[in-house]
């Protein structure tokens, strides 16, 4: 693979970008994405998702759409918000290595990113924001749009990271009128007490009906309707949790894989997902907007059922001989959160501490980290190996000088797990047997935030009897959720296709798009349709959907797939991706036999 023709090629399509979003006058046309946590793209038929199969039908209909890997939530959220790949953004997992102590995680290193304070630290950390590339909502707003976000925490906020006053962007998510939260502006305020609408939003639920329905009436019946009265364009992202939240907890066979996340819990959340895209579109129509408005539904990605069994690895062993046996894990052969980290300290012969809860793990006696991170070597101050849990997936960092010599320890290490299918390493640590370069799937690039030095995707397979296959994997999840619950973040094509699709006066009526896309081409295709100016700063950027616009041609698109050399056990990591111009897209990769919907051919 020659990582600079690749590079080159994305300059190419970062200029091309560029150019295609110069100022051309006025527009007059609306924006609102939706996103539907976790939905999955053959989740959606006329029966449990109606609105979202009439969207898709009538509208483009994306069939060959792209999350990006890692697969999960801020991840994505930094993608669409900002058209580039992780390398650039360097939100690389929900988790991850920040290189300083965050007060508001308690002092640790790796805080979890679904938190409006913790990306207020974050923006202070590194200059301002922490992305270090412009949102779409950020473009809009300075070009007199008027901007909103709604929905999950976290994730909303990244939309407009720099935005935290309540003022510029409005952000109205599930921690609004909790400490540390972004503040409503004023009028915003008065209107939710005049409306009866209660300062914070429901907790969570399964399905998440009633935070959704308060979030719907601040959208519907305050926010929108003070946009329609300016008479000026607006866009807004409308982040819906359902059907994530209720695939994530539900436990509808807790300790099998069938019916998993395909029982009637999480059906439960589709059509919750599905009422609310709804509600806002029958909004949309009442107050004469529905005509001039675009409508983009994604997903953040895919999703899996939670099989967290291992015959290779040494953490179930001791979580069943310690006292953490005593937890309701139904069967105490499953691999306890943060086995990863546990592995890899077992096999260095070295302590683990938990960053998070900043103490000692005692994993022998069955204890494991509170979040599934660890920091692994003598010194917890000065770690020879730092982990971030991350579901599907976990990523590590190896901050001290004797890293080239550490990461083919730990790479042939994991290499010998059966829970690992894929192992992604640092271009700047040299080839290693068995293991893909970071640039291979773009996560090299302007990152502001420290690099991984490894990327570890987790093991998928098929689900006996269970079809179509991409709605039936099951996955090995580095969580504090049971087997038989459901997790994403893996490289299997079931986590990485996510459901997208498009309508509008800017878009095509009744057409089939087989190009690939992917999260990363919302705000370049927006960027060029509402004619707002964008200046990157990476090279890492998706392209514009045009052939999903009106006059647009279909695309020229190229598929293969590369191969790393073997490890000493002859595993290879394979992945498979799709090319148009300087734009690639990654579908599934690992080991193979160990992930859903890779092809080695």
């Amino acid at each position: 693979m020659n990582v600079s023709v690749f590079l080159a090629a994305c300059l190419l399509a970062a200029n091309a970008m560029a150019a295609g979003a110069k100022p051309k006058g006025p527009a007059r046309h609306n924006v609102l994405i939706f996103v539907a946590d976790g939905l999955r793209a053959d989740s959606v038929n006329e029966k449990d998702a109606p609105t979202l199969a009439r969207l898709r039908r009538e509208g483009v209909n994306f069939t060959n759409p792209h999350a990006l890997y890692p697969t999960l939530t801020t991840v994505n959220a930094a993608a669409i918000a900002t058209g580039h790949y992780v390398g650039d953004t360097g939100n690389y997992g929900n988790q991850l290595y920040t290189g300083f102590p965050s007060p508001e995680a308690g002092g640790a290193t790796t805080p979890f990113l679904e938190s409006n304070a913790i990306l207020g630290q974050m923006n202070e950390h590194f200059g301002g924001n922490y992305l270090h590339e412009e949102s779409l909502l950020a473009a809009a707003r300075k070009a007199g749009f008027q901007t909103a976000a709604f929905g999950k925490v976290g994730a909303a906020g990244i939309q407009d990271v720099t935005a935290r006053d309540g003022t510029a962007t409005i952000i109205v998510d599930d921690s609004t009128g909790t400490p540390g939260a972004i503040p409503v502006a004023r009028s915003i305020a008065a209107a939710m007490k005049a409306r009866g609408l209660r300062p914070t939003a429901p907790k969570n639920a399964n399905p998440n009906i009633a935070q959704q329905r308060y979030l719907l009436d601040i959208a519907t019946k305050i926010v929108l309707p003070k946009f329609k009265a300016t008479r000026k364009p607006f866009v807004i992202v409308f982040w819906s949790r359902d059907p994530d939240v209720s695939q994530h907890s539900q436990k509808d066979s807790l300790g099998k894989l069938t019916p998993g996340i395909n029982g009637p819990t999480g059906k439960a959340g589709i059509r919750n997902a599905d009422d609310t895209l709804a509600a806002l579109m029958a909004a949309l129509k009442s107050l004469g907007l529905d005509r001039s408005t675009n409508v983009f539904v994604t997903a953040d990605h895919g999703f899996s059922t939670i099989n967290n069994r291992s015959k290779t690895s040494a953490a179930p062993r001791y979580w069943r001989v310690g006292k953490a046996i005593s937890e309701p894990r139904n069967l105490a052969s499953d691999l306890p959160q943060g086995f990863l980290a546990i592995d890899i300290a077992d096999a260095l012969k070295l302590p683990l501490f938990d960053p998070n809860a900043q103490k000692a793990v005692d994993y022998e006696s069955g204890e494991h980290s509170s979040s599934g991170n660890g920091l692994i070597g003598t010194d917890p101050q000065n770690p020879d190996v730092i982990i971030a849990a991350n579901g599907g997936s976990d990523e590590i960092w190896l901050p001290n000088e004797n890293a080239s010599d550490l990461v083919r320890t730990i790479s042939r290490v994991l290499s010998e797990e059966d829970y690992v299918s894929g192992i992604f390493v640092n271009d700047d640590l040299g080839e290693v047997p068995g293991t893909l370069p970071l640039s291979a799937i773009n996560l090299k690039g302007a990152a502001r935030t420290p690099e991984p030095a490894l990327v570890v995707s987790f093991r998928s397979a098929p689900i006996p009897g269970c079809t179509p296959e991409f709605l039936c994997a099951a996955e090995v999840a580095d969580t504090s959720l049971f087997t038989g619950q459901g997790m994403h973040g893996t490289f299997s094509r079931a986590d990485t296709k996510n459901f997208m699709a498009a309508k509008g006066p800017d878009f095509k009526n009744r057409f089939s798009d087989t190009a690939p896309v992917g999260n990363m081409d919302i705000t370049p295709t927006f960027a060029q349709i509402l004619h707002l100016p964008l200046n990157p700063r990476g090279r890492l950027i998706g392209r514009v959907l045009q052939e999903a616009l009106p006059g647009g041609s279909r695309v020229s698109v190229t598929s293969g797939w590369v191969a790393s050399p073997p490890a000493a056990n002859a595993l290879q990591t394979i992945l498979n991706y799709q090319q148009v111009g300087g734009t690639r897209y990654v579908g599934a990769a690992g080991y193979p036999g160990r992930t859903v919907g890779l092809s080695t051919h």
